[in-house]
């Protein structure tokens, strides 16, 4: 290898680690397809108004990481919990307008923290995107209503970040729960229970 070509490999691997990982987990710099390059040419996408408050919760540094790169790049401000009990706190103390909620947690899973948030009456508003790359937690979530208003598996991109957001904003381009009705109904609370009761605490690693 000539030293031109030393140089080339030096620069091309001076992201940091963390950096490196959180791409290669959640796919976010990857080049999106043909397909999806030409649906973002003709959709203009809709964005979540500046300073949009989003709360991560999630236990891979990685992730938290590389899904706060990509909304602080948009406008938002982010705040971030690596577990369950943290998180229910900072939801009660900043009261974000969105919540990216992983299901696999230490201590208390997602569906305990999604039942706590739903059943306080100043976080029951606020829309959840969960998220997970557990192939058991993935079918309790699309097995039960758990009261979460859209999923997204890990690995995710960016252009998916952004879709499921869209699909969340009003008039104003704030994030909104999809089902208003759903936050009081009595099923909600109970199939978030049971799913966290099946999924178990701790007994599954996060992928």
């Amino acid at each position: 290898m000539g030293i031109l070509d030393k140089l080339r490999s030096t620069f091309a691997f001076g992201k940091t680690d963390t950096l490196a990982q959180a791409e290669l987990e959640t796919g976010a710099t990857a080049a999106p397809e043909a397909p999806a390059r030409e649906e973002r040419r003709k959709n203009k996408r809709r964005n979540a108004r500046d300073e949009t408050r989003a709360l991560i919760i999630d236990d891979s540094p990685t992730i938290v990481f590389a899904l706060k790169k990509i909304l602080r790049s948009a406008g938002f401000i982010t705040f971030e919990a690596l577990n369950a009990e943290a998180g229910i706190t900072l939801a009660r103390e900043e009261v974000p307008d969105l919540i990216f909620l992983d299901i696999v947690l230490p201590g208390a899973n997602g569906f305990a923290a999604l039942r706590a948030l739903r059943k306080d009456p100043a976080t029951a508003h606020i829309p959840v995107i969960m998220i997970s790359g557990n192939e058991q937690a993935t079918e309790l979530f699309f097995g039960s209503r758990t009261g979460a208003d859209d999923f997204m598996k890990k690995p995710f991109s960016r252009f998916e970040v952004f879709a499921r957001i869209e699909r969340l904003l009003d008039e104003n381009m704030v994030p909104r729960r999809i089902s208003a009705t759903s936050m009081a109904a009595p099923s909600t609370a109970n199939a978030a229970e049971t799913a966290g009761a099946e999924l178990g605490s701790g007994h599954l690693n996060n992928p």
